[in-house]
């Protein structure tokens, strides 16, 4: 049986074919066989517990096989390196947005518009309905959608009125200085 484990872990790690997997499951084969054999240590008993052991024990030990093989100089070979989470995940320019405040333009039930620096964005709520003119902050951007929440007291840009493009600061609407940079 142990033979047949040896084997097991070989056939991950050393390319063979198969050859080295029918040796493994020859030797099980065996190794069960002889624990049925009417003896002083062996029997039906015996041979049942070899024969659960072993059907328990291989698949584990192929998924530990696998689960380190990556980590091993000829698993870096055959596959290269891992590439990390950062190079896996697709680039989303809306992951930017998450804590920006915006208004909501549209009542959202739980989904609707929300504009975020002048522009138009579809978002949802974490689950309360929220009324147009309402400020919301970005809590998350998770698959193809934005999260917004209301947002706190602190959180909010110093004018009151939201809806009114002439009581925002200059410094916010994106203007620049209308003095003669060359006088």
């Amino acid at each position: 049986m142990l033979v047949g484990f040896v084997l097991v872990v070989l056939e991950v790690f050393i390319p063979s074919g198969g050859i080295i997997s029918i040796l493994a499951a020859v030797s099980f084969i065996a190794s069960i066989f002889i624990a049925f054999q009417p003896g002083p240590t062996t029997g039906p008993t015996t041979g049942l517990i070899i024969a659960a052991t072993t059907v328990l024990a291989v698949p584990t030990l192929i998924a530990l096989a696998f689960k380190y093989w990556p980590k091993t100089p000829m698993g870096k070979a055959f596959l290269g390196e891992l590439p990390t989470d950062e190079e896996v995940l697709p680039a989303d320019p809306r992951r930017a947005l998450i804590g920006r405040v915006g208004v909501a333009r549209t009542k959202m039930l739980p989904s609707g518009a929300v504009e975020i620096d002048g522009q138009m964005i579809d978002a949802v709520t974490q689950g309360r309905p929220i009324e147009p003119g309402t400020y919301v902050v970005v809590a998350e951007v998770r698959a193809n959608r934005v999260v917004v929440r209301p947002a706190g007291q602190d959180q909010r840009p110093s004018h009151q009125n939201p809806s009114d493009v002439l009581s925002r600061p200059i410094e916010e609407l994106g203007i620049e200085s209308l003095e003669d940079p060359l006088a």
